[in-house]
């Protein structure tokens, strides 16, 4: 089958091996400008994607979608007066399950060192219901938090900064000091480190878990507790959620969600992937523009070969083509080698990062500032996908304007000069 005259000679306008090498050095130019431009937005939004993700698969995952609990502490309740009130809540559509949870604050002390941490008393067998604290155990076990145990699972960050592992002790110092006829004596208490979990976020430095009944002999609370921690099946309908399980409860109670912490950092994240990508599409924009000046100059060049062409018989429809094909190869070319390469960094990115990282010691990322202290990525092909399209989109735009000044080319006042 015969190549067609515009595909043909369009293809060899756009080829970076021309004998002319004002033509090969311009679509080399436009291509490496287009495939750059391609890559970068491809990994930034997947970087944009893994931080996404990580904070509801992890972050979120560790903290209670809902939050049911007593106003003040000479106001809390025991088990068995909350039970009713979980089975209520447990009853509602969206409601994934609920557990009995006490937040204290606390100081710990090991090997001369000291860190202040956030105590939660938990029940390990409910607790698994709402959280997965147990896949990210990275030491110890899950299972060894039973009551009068005394064994605390311990964050990454908070256990390198006590300098302790499994199977070490540590001390717990309330931040209740009662007053007795004696004085003021600050309660303590010894626990064995019974695991270590790593979230990679700033949870592993400033959280502590301890069975529920340890919590509160430590803080002489009885069998009194906080609230319920609740888990909803969607993050984003707690909310309403929350309406429905006060309407359940009553009033007497406080709520939060997971808005009220993480909320902003959801928020940011989310304008910063539309802002970012909106200023790597200018990018790409930018690439194209530099696509309209290149065959522009294409077009100058090859006024001659135009001119021969008009006055072989060749229509005005077909010299636009020529110009429409070279643009069309150059973009396909360009936005195939930036899509590759893209996806080549999006899958690296994390490993570069982080070998960066161990070559200069420094940290990129600090949880104490970002929802995670790594650099996380995931692919969507959906985002491959609108990338691709806008790229072939604007580089075929950007043939217009080169096709039409090639289409009013005069032969007869170009082939005088000749």
């Amino acid at each position: 089958m015969q190549t067609p005259l515009a595909v043909y000679i369009g293809r060899r306008y756009a080829s970076i091996r021309s004998r002319n090498r004002l033509v090969g050095f311009i679509s080399l130019l436009s291509i490496a400008g287009l495939s750059l431009g391609v890559a970068i937005l491809i990994t930034v939004l997947s970087v944009m994607n893994g931080f996404d993700r990580e904070l509801q698969d992890r972050v979120l995952a560790m903290v209670p979608s809902i939050t049911l609990y007593s106003g003040r502490n000479d106001l809390l309740q025991t088990r068995n007066d909350w039970a009713d009130k979980q089975r209520l809540v447990n009853a509602i559509d969206g409601i994934e399950g609920s557990a009995p949870f006490l937040q204290v604050q606390g100081m710990l002390l090991a090997n001369n060192r000291s860190r202040g941490i956030v105590l939660n008393g938990i029940d390990p067998v409910e607790e698994s219901a709402i959280s997965i604290i147990e896949d990210f155990i990275v030491a110890g076990e899950y299972t060894g938090l039973e009551d009068r145990s005394y064994q605390m699972l311990l964050g990454k960050d908070l256990a390198d900064t006590l300098g302790v592992n499994v199977g070490d002790s540590v001390t717990l110092v309330s931040t209740v000091v009662p007053i007795t006829p004696l004085g003021e004596f600050t309660r303590q208490k010894q626990f064995t480190v019974g695991g270590i979990f790593r979230v990679g976020s700033q949870l592993d430095s400033r959280l502590a878990l301890a069975h529920l009944g340890d919590v509160q002999r430590v803080y002489r609370l009885g069998d009194a507790i906080h609230g319920l921690r609740v888990q909803a099946s969607d993050l984003f309908a707690v909310t309403e959620l929350g309406d429905r399980i006060r309407t359940q409860v009553g009033d007497d109670f406080l709520l939060s969600n997971w808005t009220w912490e993480y909320g902003n950092i959801y928020e940011n994240i989310r304008l910063s992937k539309s802002l970012v990508g909106l200023l790597l599409f200018l990018l790409v924009a930018v690439a194209a523009f530099n696509m309209v000046v290149s065959l522009v100059m294409v077009v100058k060049d090859k006024e001659g070969d135009i001119a021969i062409l008009r006055t072989m018989g060749t229509s005005l429809k077909t010299i636009r083509r020529i110009f429409m094909v070279q643009g069309f190869y150059i973009g396909l070319v360009g936005t195939g080698l930036g899509l590759v390469l893209g996806i080549v960094l999006s899958l690296t990115v994390s490993d570069i990062v982080s070998a960066l990282e161990n070559l200069f010691g420094i940290q990129f990322l600090n949880a104490d500032i970002y929802p995670v202290n790594y650099l996380p990525s995931q692919l969507q092909l959906a985002d491959l996908l609108v990338v691709c399209s806008i790229s072939m989109g604007l580089s075929i735009l950007a043939t217009l304007p080169p096709a039409r000044a090639a289409a009013k080319i005069d032969p007869a006042e170009t082939l005088r000069y000749e």
